[in-house]
C-alpha cells in the first residue's frame, strides 16, 4: 500500500492537534481550533472525513461520537514536507535553504546554538559511520 499524500495546510493543522493529544472527537478539534482558522464544526467533520479517506486519519466510535487518530508519524510527515520544499523550491540545496530561512530574520542565540548543536551531531554521525 502507498503511503498517504502530503497533508494540506487545514489537514496539517488537524493533524498538529491529533498529534499533541494521541486522539480527539470532531468537537475537541473543533474547539482548539476555531479561533486560529475560523472554522466551524461541520467543516472539521468534513475535513477529518476527507482525512480519513486519504488515509492520514483513521477513527472508532466512542458512543455517538467517532474518536479520530493521526496514521501518520508527525516526524515522518514534517520530514516529507520538508524534503519537498527542498526539491521544489531549492533544487534540493539544504545550504540555500537554510539562507533563505535565515534571511527571513535574523536567528536568535537559541536558534543559533540548536544549528551548532545539530551540526556537531551531524559531524559526529558521519564520522562513526
Amino acid at each position: 500500500m502507498s503511503s498517504p499524500p502530503d497533508p494540506t495546510d487545514r489537514e496539517l493543522a488537524i493533524l498538529k492537534v491529533l498529534w499533541k493529544h494521541d486522539e480527539a472527537t470532531v468537537r475537541q478539534v473543533y474547539e482548539e481550533l476555531r479561533d486560529e482558522l475560523g472554522i466551524v464544526q461541520n467543516t472539521v467533520q468534513a475535513f477529518l472525513r476527507t482525512m480519513t479517506d486519504k488515509g492520514l486519519v483513521a477513527f472508532r466510535c466512542e458512543g455517538r461520537a467517532f474518536v479520530y487518530r493521526a496514521t501518520v508519524a508527525p516526524e515522518t510527515t514534517r520530514e516529507r514536507l520538508l524534503s519537498r520544499v527542498l526539491t521544489r523550491a531549492y533544487d534540493g540545496a539544504l545550504d540555500r535553504l537554510v539562507a533563505g530561512a535565515v534571511g527571513l530574520k535574523p536567528p536568535s542565540p537559541e536558534e543559533l546554538a540548536r544549528l551548532r548543536a545539530l551540526l556537531d551531531a551531524l559531524e559526529k554521525g558521519e564520522d562513526e559511520a
